[in-house]
């Protein structure tokens, strides 16, 4: 329920929208419920041969409370809606603002096709919450107390059995279907996000599956995932339906009983005859307004499971940053110095531990590569000075400045990074160069191509979805050409160069140690070609440091470095 109460929060935001249409509802409600009325008693009234003036104030009456009824509903529709999607407005925003934080830390317990069911499925469920559970037992509650209160002047019977009428259809029954709907629960929305993880899934492998012909199968699990969610939907619907009818079952029994009972009182003299139409219509309309009470256990259980899953994510202890609060907002525009104090770090869910108290301390404008078996944790290392990631033990320093105190906004504001994998957008070469800074020149990008030998390229050149038309070596030499772009003095460098030719990797390496000189850079790489140029080489294995040096120092210990060297000519 606390998941719903933030709901209502940002809700209450639109306040204004939302009490115009609760006025509106009432009105529109409360005047379909006179003009019936008003009809009954003019249909009596007509029998008995009133006054001519009479009848024209009646059916005027009618006419009026027809039109009223007509505007009213109209604003209410305006009203709601409008507040309606405001209001997932709003909850989107929030919730992209909190989860923004979380990544990519989510993706480590969430898989993509999910957090997509929850972002896009569940908030759009959302639109009930106003529309069929929020506000029409405000409205309802309104227009029955209005009415019983007119109706208890005529006749206290019909009035009580107009009450037990209102509790049996909006409270009673509902509850029923709500515990009905409680067993139902959430599966509906849980296998949408099965089925959303699938077709997700689907999607990025299909050239994969269609290699190695596991196509069929994967359709196969599909149409199982699919029928599995229709199956649920149908549950739901059919409590929905359930609901409805046995509702409507009851509001036309109650019409009976305030018949017979109001035939009864006439016959006694209790009534006036004439006001007996009159109460049979208003109890025949009254039970519009509780139309909406049907469904309503059904999208109050579906609201109830959509925040529950929206709210799990972005309040998952799990995936919650690591830290202190973040007091420094900017740093100093000089490379810096890095400090590592036993440090360690383990993936969530992971038996393994990837950086077992890790010590280590890179000088300011040092140059020093990482090298070492897969999974030794020379990625894991950059992640953390980046804040992607937090370490579970130990602190990272950049300068004096402990990083768990530091933005995060900061740290990448000062930081030339190349991952391993780089996302290029659907556009243009010149719009993904401007991921380094909008106000670049096309003379300052068209010289990053140079420097990455990419010079035959157009700025106005396509990029399709994930560059899909342009080559590994393409994509890594542009995703090194936002970084000569990008201003700061600390670069991270994972694997820049693994998908290109020597005598490409040569170039752009000098390029890159000029742009360079005076700034703090990391290298990660498992090729040793060229390494003799670093200040410093630092061998991982397992998550530890197992030899440290200067090229030279480590050839000449002839250790675990000295032989990768070796396998590595031998094989070249």
């Amino acid at each position: 329920m606390r998941s719903l109460f933030n709901v209502i929060k940002l809700m209450l935001i639109e306040k204004k929208d939302i009490v115009i249409a609760v006025i509106c509802g009432f009105i529109a409600g409360i005047s379909s419920v006179g003009l019936f009325a008003a009809s009954g008693y003019l249909i009596s009234k007509s029998a008995l041969i009133p006054p001519f003036y009479t009848l024209i104030i009646l059916t005027s009456a009618v006419k009026l409370l027809g039109l009223v009824k007509a505007g009213a509903k109209y604003g209410e529709r305006l009203y709601s809606h409008r507040a309606t999607f405001t209001i997932l407005s709003n909850l989107r925003v929030a919730f992209f603002e909190k989860l923004t934080p979380l990544v990519p830390n989510v993706f480590h317990k969430y898989r993509s096709g999910d957090l997509l069911a929850r972002v896009v499925g569940d908030v759009e469920s959302l639109q009930n919450f106003f529309l069929r559970v929020f506000y029409p037992p405000i409205v309802l509650l309104l227009v029955f107390i209005s009415t019983i209160l007119f109706t208890s002047f005529y006749s206290i019977q019909i009035a009580v059995i107009l009450i037990i009428g209102f509790l049996l259809t909006t409270i009673i029954i509902p509850a029923l279907f709500t515990l009905r709907q409680v067993k139902i629960n959430g599966r509906v929305r849980n296998e949408r996000g099965h089925l959303s993880t699938y077709i997700t899934e689907m999607m990025f492998g299909f050239r994969d599956l269609k290699l190695f012909q596991q196509l069929q199968i994967k359709q196969n699990h599909l149409l199982n995932q699919s029928e599995a969610y229709i199956t649920q939907q149908k549950a739901e619907n059919i409590n929905k339906i359930s609901s409805q009818s046995f509702n409507g079952f009851i509001t036309f029994v109650v019409s009976w009983f305030v018949l017979a009972i109001g035939a009864y009182l006439v016959t006694t003299g209790t009534l006036e005859g004439v006001f007996l139409a009159m109460l049979v219509m208003i109890s025949l309309t009254v039970f519009e307004s509780a139309a909406p009470m049907a469904v309503f256990p059904v999208y109050m259980q579906e609201s109830k499971d959509a925040t529950q899953r929206l709210y799990e994510v972005i309040e998952d202890p799990d995936i919650q940053s690591i830290g202190t609060q973040s007091s420094i907002y900017k740093l100093a525009d000089k490379a810096p110095a890095l400090t590592f104090k036993e440090i360690q770090f383990t993936y969530q869910g992971d038996w393994r531990t990837i950086i077992t108290n890790l010590t280590l301390s890179i000088p300011a404008k040092s140059k020093v590569a990482i090298v070492g078996a897969s999974g030794s944790g020379k990625s894991t290392l950059l992640q953390i000075i980046l804040k992607l990631i937090q370490v579970q033990k130990g602190t990272v320093n950049w300068d004096a400045h402990d990083t768990a105190s530091i933005a995060d906004e900061a740290i990448w504001e000062k930081t030339k990074v190349v991952l391993q994998e780089n996302h290029f957008f659907y556009g243009t070469i010149r719009e993904n160069l401007q991921l380094a800074g909008n106000d670049l020149t096309d003379d300052v990008l068209k010289d990053a191509l140079y420097k990455v030998n990419l010079e035959h390229f157009s700025l106005d050149q396509p990029v399709l979805e994930n560059a899909e038309n342009l080559s590994g070596g393409e994509r890594q030499r542009l995703a090194i050409a936002r970084a000569f772009l990008k201003n700061g003095h600390l670069w991270l460098l994972d694997e820049p160069t693994s998908s290109l030719d020597s005598l490409t990797e040569q170039t752009i390496y000098q390029n890159l140690f000029e742009a360079a000189e005076q700034d703090t850079l990391i290298l990660v790489s498992h090729r040793l070609q060229g390494l003799d140029k670093m200040d410093t080489i630092i061998v991982m294995d397992q998550g530890n440091i197992i030899e440290s040096g200067s090229y030279q120092e480590l050839m000449f210990k002839e250790g675990y470095f000295y032989q990768m060297k070796m396998l590595e000519e031998s094989l070249l």
